[in-house]
């Protein structure tokens, strides 16, 4: 065991074993031989940790490896590989099984040279990716909330994570030794982070999160090797900037707006642009006090990574009152729309709207919702949804749908190339939304009570925002991710503790797994040694799903 000023290395190894390892009944009767496996096993994994992230690995489609939060840069959670297929998924068999007993997963691990990388708030593990042996794990205790932590970002052989007590912590992927360890923000204003950090060039990009103190949202640029400053962007502009009309002459709102950067986005080396959503403005449910669209609250923001700079922004939803963040993946992919080629950008919105841009320039080219919806009445000329008065918070209550958890919310989507489909997990809200709060309030300015939920996965052609298919999975509110395949599969988990695959083209169930709880992380998958694996997380529980090896030569 390693000690460091700042945090705990713990290089126990848990008592798992993996089921291969079990089901290797040939072995037996031969400890030598089993004892020069084992051996060969150990030091071919140490190495791979060591050789670190090729960076041009982040500019590919995700094969041997997952070296970012969302696969890629295009955050399509969309894998070429094929070996797991429509034909064969009936055949996925447990590979082995992992369980760090330290609260529940919401990350997507990485998978780079052979080693996994994963993490709960305060936790970081690095796991064998072949048998789910641990390799080293790493603690730090903070301060802070504690709400889920979405995993790391990659540089060389260095990796990052963010705190609960808004941290940043740099460490050696080799053995999870302390690099550095920088404050993002102040964590007795309300500040903390969740979100996975996105690594370009030689930038690290990471943004933080605060729910109940009126604090100023920003994205910050890091250099990879030091943790230096090297531009910061907030959410909302300074006096006299470019979207400070949008809010009131009294300075004092804007400089206190919330619009926090939850989430990890995504970027286009062609066109050098980093995408993100920003979250909602403060106060939360109150919106006399900030007239105007309060920009760039719940937006859609276009960035120069070297520079901070905002080329261009969309707004999904102006002057929010219900707290439905625009901080959701927006997903970068090339498609034809009304006879042209275009780069486009799409978003499902946690107001219940869908939309895609041309990510070019931040035109708007659909907006429709995916998703029934009770606070709109049309779509303005910027294709931006115009608010039902009636639906404002009030003393009284209004009943909206959806509800303040949002029709979507931080769950991964997934588009597939092969058949044009953008697939989100949507929820059915209807909530009474309450102002509470008088006089010039702050925080949270009122409260919304959730009457009834249930939740479906939709399948969207993005060229109109029409929903192809609908597949229902269950009551309440569904916080599973997806993913989609080259073998024309759709993985995803249910309400009701079921694993499932799905044909991405109808919707049709082709393998399922009770898994006894659900699935508050996104899958993701990889190959190693010619061999597709699937993880997915459970609860606290990370399982790893294949197809049989073949028998032993005989």
């Amino acid at each position: 065991m390693l000690s460091h000023l700042s945090g705990r290395i713990d290089c126990r190894r848990h008592n798992e074993r993996s089921v291969e390892e079990n089901e290797g009944s040939h072995w037996r009767g031969r400890p030598g031989t089993l004892i020069l496996l084992l051996l060969a096993l150990s030091l071919h994994a140490l190495p791979a940790a060591a050789q670190g992230l090729d960076p041009t690995a982040l500019l590919k489609p995700a094969t041997d490896t997952w070296p970012t939060y969302n696969g890629d840069y295009s955050g399509g959670r969309f894998s070429t590989l094929d070996q797991i297929n429509v034909g064969n998924v009936g055949s996925l068999t447990l590979a082995w099984v992992f369980h760090p007993h330290a609260g529940t997963i919401k990350s997507t691990p990485l998978e780079v040279n052979g080693v996994l990388y994963f993490t709960v708030p305060d936790n970081v593990w690095a796991l064998d990716a072949r048998f789910g042996r641990e390799i080293w794990h790493y603690h730090r205790a903070s301060e802070g909330d504690h709400i889920g932590h979405r995993g790391l970002g990659m540089y060389k052989n260095w990796l990052y994570f963010t705190t609960p007590d808004a941290h940043l912590v740099c460490l050696d992927a080799k053995d999870g030794s302390v690099r550095w360890i920088i404050e993002l923000a102040d964590p007795k204003l309300g500040y903390f982070s969740t979100m996975a950090p996105l690594v370009i060039r030689d930038h690290v990009i990471v943004g933080v999160s605060g729910d109940v103190t009126d604090i100023r949202g920003f994205l910050e640029s890091l250099d990879p090797e030091t943790g230096t400053i090297q531009w910061r962007w907030y959410t909302e502009p300074d006096p006299g900037q470019p979207g400070s009309e949008t809010w009131p002459k009294d300075t004092d709102a804007m400089l206190h707006g919330g619009g926090m950067t939850w989430m990890t986005g995504t970027y286009d080396p062609e066109l050098n642009l980093l995408y993100w959503g920003t979250g909602n403005p403060n106060p939360v449910l109150a919106g006399e006090e900030r007239p105007g669209d309060n920009l760039y609250t719940c937006s859609i923001v276009a960035l120069n990574p070297d520079t901070g700079k905002l080329v261009w922004y969309f707004q999904p939803s102006p002057h929010d009152v219900h707290d439905w963040d625009a901080v959701e993946t927006p997903v970068l992919f090339n498609g034809e729309f009304n006879g042209k080629s275009r780069k486009l950008l799409a978003q499902a919105s946690r107001n219940g709207f869908f939309f895609v841009l041309d990510r070019t320039n931040g035109q708007q080219l659909v907006t429709a919702p995916f998703i029934d919806q009770t606070w709109a009445k049309g779509i303005d000329s910027r294709g931006r949804p115009i608010a039902k008065p009636e639906a404002t918070p009030s003393p009284d209550g209004a009943l909206v749908e959806p509800g303040s958890d949002g029709a979507s919310n931080w769950m991964a989507p997934s588009f597939d190339p092969q058949t044009g489909l953008f697939y989100v997990n949507a929820r059915r809200i209807f909530s009474i939304f309450y102002r509470t709060a008088t006089g010039k309030p702050e925080g949270w300015a009122g409260r919304d009570r959730n009457l009834w939920s249930n939740s479906t996965l939709r399948a969207i052609d993005y060229r109109s925002g029409k929903i192809v298919w609908n597949h229902e999975i269950g009551k309440g509110e569904g916080i599973s991710g997806i993913l989609t395949t080259a073998g024309h599969l759709l993985f995803t988990a249910d309400n009701s503790g079921n694993l499932l695959a799905l044909d991405p083209v109808t919707g049709k169930t082709l393998w399922h797994l009770n898994a006894g709880g659900r699935m508050d992380a996104s899958p993701m998958t990889y190959q190693l040694d010619g061999r597709q694996y699937l993880i997915l997380a459970v609860q606290d529980v990370l399982y790893a799903f294949a197809l049989p090896p073949p028998p032993p030569s005989q």
